[in-house]
């Protein structure tokens, strides 16, 4: 591997956002370098420097969804992981742990995304375990339907 294709190692805060019925709240976007490997994915994202875990939670919670929380909001982590994935022409190795928050079902507010994030999502939605299970629609990480299940 050369250095300029060299993986981008980052640590990620993922949030399991759950409404009173158990429904996880999503986001649908794609890879700008491949636009048509469209995918659903649990809000979160890269911490910035010097930020912890629970602090980027709460920061990418409230970019990518408009809610408001707090660090007292999080239960856990609730999983840690390790996954490998291209975005955008670059590749990525990223270690996430998986908070919960709980909340009434809103309309997520998407005017608050990054520039790069306004290009590669463009909606949300609340889906329950069943219907990510019986969905042929892609979404991350791939064990989705067990962990709501599991955190619901």
């Amino acid at each position: 591997m050369t250095e300029a294709a060299a993986e981008i190692d980052r640590r990620a805060a993922r949030v399991l956002l759950l409404d009173p019925s158990g429904r996880v709240l999503l986001l649908r976007g794609c890879d700008p370098a491949r636009p048509e490997h469209r995918y659903w994915f649990t809000v979160g994202g890269g911490l910035e420097a010097g930020e912890s875990l629970a602090d980027a939670a709460v920061r990418e919670v409230y970019e990518e969804t408009g809610l408001r929380i707090t660090a007292d909001d999080l239960v856990g982590p609730v999983r840690t992981d390790r996954v490998e994935f291209p975005f955008d022409g670059r590749w990525y190795s990223q270690e996430q742990s998986f908070f919960v928050v709980r909340a009434d079902a809103f309309t997520a507010d998407l005017t608050h995304l990054d520039d790069y994030e306004v290009t590669s999502v463009d909606s949300t939605r609340w889906w329950s375990a069943d219907e990510l299970a019986a969905t042929g629609e892609r979404f991350y990480p791939g064990d989705l339907a067990d962990l709501v299940r599991e955190v619901g």
